[in-house]
């Protein structure tokens, strides 16, 4: 099976655009979680089972009464392809590290659209997992996307579904709507000011939760956090999204507060001090990690946001949180690297798009 251009562009939609409060909010992603009808959850499914599904939802979306305004999905079997090219999605934010690791099994696929604003898993830990995601702060524009799709594939696949528990999940906690509503959001001001840790642990008490850069139990990097509901069971799509806006709101207001004290009075130089360090070592180092660029790029992107630098892109952040990880620099090099060539490719990528004007 060909595998769609979509899959190797560094461009996806949320790259290319800021969006809505791009200044702190990166990505909103809305994903629901579907089972089918009279299968077993994909971790009791034989290899046989999960192609049958894969088959089902492929025939599906490509039914010519599949009903839906967005562009065409290409079905992508994970097991056709090499182990970088799925690393590649999971960088992209497309799949979970958990769908990427399938070479042994078999039965596994993902469904995108040509601007990767959908991406429909099946046989993760759910039969569906099926993905919106959108530049900035664009919760209500997802939902709607989502939903349409949703809708869509259940005029051709009958759902696991209970009348007084809802759409039902592997994981319990998403049992109900199924729905994930989160927000991946820039903040550095906060840590800057030391309020980070204050605001995060406040979250878990109006039932939101916070992971790192690629989910549960990822480590958050260049003050890059992902925020999103916990429950699901007897809250209604609707208010799940209004309260995590609602929230989103309150730290926007929060982080950019903190940037603007940031830039008063004396701690002013030490910021913009800060932001041209940055600058300088991502304009002229030869060689760096992921960990070390992503800090220093956090520092730029925030000089880009407050107006301290005006010659680079504010879509620096967007892009080289995919173009400088290790399966994408060895996809553009065509090649596989070690960890001291990909850091000194990294740089180079890195010095090439800073000082491009």
């Amino acid at each position: 099976m060909q595998i769609p251009e979509a899959v190797k562009n560094s461009l996806s939609k949320w790259i290319k655009d800021t969006g809505p409060a791009g200044d702190v909010v990166i990505t909103s992603r809305i994903r629901l979680a579907r089972n089918l009808n009279d299968y077993p959850f994909p971790s009791r499914l034989s290899i046989k089972g999960r192609k049958e599904i894969v088959d089902k939802v492929d025939l599906a979306v490509n039914d010519e009464s599949f009903d839906t305004d967005i562009h065409k999905m290409h079905a992508v079997r994970l097991e056709e392809l090499p182990a970088v090219q799925r690393q590649i999605m999971v960088e992209k934010h497309l799949i979970s590290p958990q769908h990427a690791r399938s070479e042994d099994e078999g039965g596994r696929a993902v469904l995108l659209t040509d601007d990767e604003t959908v991406a429909v898993m099946v046989n993760e830990e759910d039969h569906l997992r099926i993905q919106v995601l959108l530049p900035g702060l664009q919760l209500n524009e997802a939902w709607k996307t989502a939903s349409q799709v949703d809708s869509a594939l259940e005029t051709k696949l009958t759902y696991a579904f209970n009348e007084n528990l809802g759409y039902l999940t592997c994981c319990p906690t998403n049992v109900g709507t199924g729905l994930r509503a989160s927000v991946m959001v820039h903040l550095p001001g906060l840590a800057m000011t030391q309020q980070l840790n204050k605001v995060l642990n406040a979250l878990s008490k109006v039932g939101l939760a916070v992971r790192g850069l690629y989910g549960e139990g990822t480590e958050a990097v260049g003050n890059l956090f992902q925020i999103s509901n916990q429950v699901t069971l007897g809250r209604s799509e609707e208010d799940i999204i209004k309260n995590l806006f609602s929230v989103m709101k309150k730290i926007m207001e929060q982080e950019r507060s903190s940037r603007e004290m940031l830039l008063e009075g004396g701690t002013g130089v030490r910021l913009k001090d800060r932001i041209w360090r940055a600058y300088g070592i991502l304009s002229n180092a030869r060689i760096i990690n992921s960990h070390e660029a992503l800090s220093l790029l956090s520092d730029l992107r925030l000089g880009i946001d407050m107006e301290v630098v005006d010659h680079v892109d504010a879509k620096i952040l967007n892009e080289m949180m995919v173009l400088i990880q290790p399966a994408f620099l060895q996809y553009i090099a065509g090649q596989e690297m070690s960890g001291d060539e990909r850091d000194v490719f990294r740089a180079d990528i890195i010095r090439q798009r800073v000082c491009r004007k």
